[in-house]
């Protein structure tokens, strides 16, 4: 099974500060992972290093047998499905449900003068579906609530059948039923073998989907600790990644935290 992500002593520097500290981290392919840890951890800059649109400072990254500073990242990307605020940000809001997943089949976030397949019209129905959202289908996209939108975006990144999908924090601003209702449809999506490696940064053990069972904890940039969830995702570890005494318990394939009562 081959590596579809090797970060070999990975640093990002910023203005003098490592966002990311001599990180090494392998994906395997058809893997599932969580990145996991507090705000200023490193999580999503890690992610922008998968996604290829930010460079290491040092150190070796090779993305889906790639090594960055080595590739056409514009060959590159399209291999590679992205969801999350920052995607958001860039779609046009006047856009409808369907014409925002559709752009995605050529590498673009708004329409311009290009003709679609009918094939890829099925396949942004069919994403859409599969997310939920087909009754949404000819809403603007602005109109769409916090929930909603999250679900378009996953459903835009599968839109080019990519070899690696990236979630960042997927269900970050959804109330409890939005939340529960996206786990559920992205445990789904993980536990189909056909899926791509997935990758996807949370807070929150809550916001694990069945079907992720590796997890990367990360603190200040560096790495605490790598490996199976049912073995990394304890009490202890939780509570040096986050820097206050946590409890963590699992109930069947989901998981809990709460801090400890105050002596």
């Amino acid at each position: 099974m081959s590596d579809v992500l090797e970060l070999q002593d990975v640093s990002v520097v910023r203005e003098g500060r490592a966002l990311v500290d001599q990180v090494s981290w392998s994906v395997k392919e058809g893997e599932r992972w969580v990145i996991l840890g507090p705000n200023g951890a490193g999580k999503t800059t890690l992610l922008n290093v998968a996604s290829s649109y930010l460079y290491p400072s040092k150190g070796t990254a090779t993305i889906l047998g790639e090594t960055l500073g080595k590739v056409d990242v514009f060959e590159l990307r399209p291999r590679i499905g992205m969801a999350g605020i920052a995607m958001a940000d860039k779609l046009p809001k006047r856009q409808t449900v369907l014409e925002t997943v559709l752009t995605a089949a050529y590498g673009m976030t708004a329409t311009w003068q290009e003709e679609y397949d009918e094939i890829d019209e099925q396949r942004a129905r069919a994403f859409l579906d599969r997310l939920g959202m087909t009754e949404y289908i000819d809403r603007k996209f602005g109109t769409l609530s916090e929930g909603e939108r999250k679900r378009t975006l996953i459903a835009r990144a599968l839109m080019t059948d990519p070899e690696l999908l990236l979630l960042d924090e997927p269900a970050a601003g959804l109330d409890l039923g939005g939340r529960e209702d996206l786990v559920r449809r992205l445990g789904r999506l993980a536990r189909d073998p056909i899926a791509p490696s997935m990758l996807m940064v949370t807070h929150h053990v809550e916001e694990i989907a069945p079907g992720f069972p590796h997890v990367l904890m990360t603190r200040q940039g560096k790495v605490l600790t790598a490996g199976p969830l049912e073995l990394e995702l304890t009490s202890r570890n939780l509570s040096l990644c986050f820097g206050l005494p946590l409890v963590v318990e699992q109930s069947g394939d989901r998981w809990t935290a709460r801090g400890l009562p105050l002596t």
